[in-house]
């Protein structure tokens, strides 16, 4: 293994270009995974704050209105209840809208006042916010009641749709990563011809002569798993600042999340899965091409 590993310092820039190859092909699905489940994540603290927005009708007594909104805390399917007088709607609207003139000439307020009303489980189901919101309508005191989970929903799907494109885009390049490694070893066979010929000669085990191009193999996915997690790494470090100042324009406490432990094992042990593959395939193939040739000659 030590021998293997020398052999392969010895040759800097082949492999060199081998591992960094190796490295780019296994950093664009990783790099995507690990992109993705940030974006799950985003997706998932934004669903926390998903609710009912309650509109009761025009120009209610702001006593009436936090008599229901009390009311509503005491329902065993709700978390919380935010209420918000009409004018306190007014006042947001004319805040972040810019259109302040405008409701100026209106003379009267056309907003009403609003209940945001959040379930009681962190994660509420499709149904039972259809459910929620139908038990709220049916109140005396409310015009309508909206809830918005289709963003969520949407989100969740392209989440999805995206992973099964990684694992696809994973395997596919994985895939370059086994002929990259066959590639490699097998102009390595190629430099040593003589030196297996007579390891067959004296008696060298199939398994003997295999070992130290396994070995090759392996240090050629551990390189590329290096470089790949330099990649991902790099990447990750890079959009980080942008994505900290972009979460701070909508009052999030978002932080991007890099390569764990586990995930940066899994790319170390898939590099090094994916180089003893390719290895195992050139030796197999051209070991016994060596040999069926060397019989052939009379040896």
């Amino acid at each position: 293994m030590r021998e293997s590993l020398l052999r392969l310092l010895a040759m800097p820039l082949p492999t060199a270009l081998s591992c960094l190859t190796i490295g780019v092909a296994l950093a664009l699905p990783m790099g995507l995974y690990i992109v993705l489940g940030n974006l799950d994540a985003l997706g998932r603290s934004w669903e926390r704050s998903i609710g009912v927005s309650v509109f009761l009708h025009l120009h209610m007594e702001d006593s009436r209105g936090q008599a229901l909104a009390q009311r509503v805390r005491e329902w065993p399917e709700v978390g919380s209840v935010e209420w918000r007088s009409a004018q306190e709607s007014l006042e947001e609207f004319r805040n972040w809208s810019g259109f302040g003139d405008i409701i100026e000439g209106l003379g009267q307020n056309p907003l009403p006042a609003v209940l945001s009303v959040r379930p009681s489980e962190a994660f509420p189901s499709a149904a039972q916010m259809a459910a929620l919101r139908e038990a709220l309508v049916a109140l005396p005191e409310v015009e309508d009641a909206r809830v918005d989970l289709e963003w969520a929903q949407r989100l969740r799907e392209l989440v999805q749709l995206g992973r099964r494109f990684t694992v696809a885009l994973g395997l596919l390049l994985s895939l370059g990563v086994v002929v990259v490694v066959y590639n490699a070893i097998r102009s390595s066979i190629a430099a040593r011809r003589l030196e297996i010929v007579v390891m067959q000669l004296v008696g060298g085990s199939p398994a003997f002569v295999r070992r130290p191009f396994l070995y090759s193999g392996l240090w050629y996915g551990f390189g590329g798993g290096i470089c790949a997690w330099l990649v991902v790494q790099s990447y990750l470090l890079w959009i980080s600042a942008p994505v900290a100042r972009l979460a701070q324009l909508y009052d999030s406490q978002f932080a991007l999340s890099g390569l764990g432990w586990v995930h940066s094992v899994a790319l170390f042990g898939i590099a090094t899965f994916f180089g003893l593959l390719g290895a195992w395939f050139a030796v197999v193939r051209q070991v016994a091409q060596i040999g069926a040739e060397e019989d052939g000659a009379g040896f």
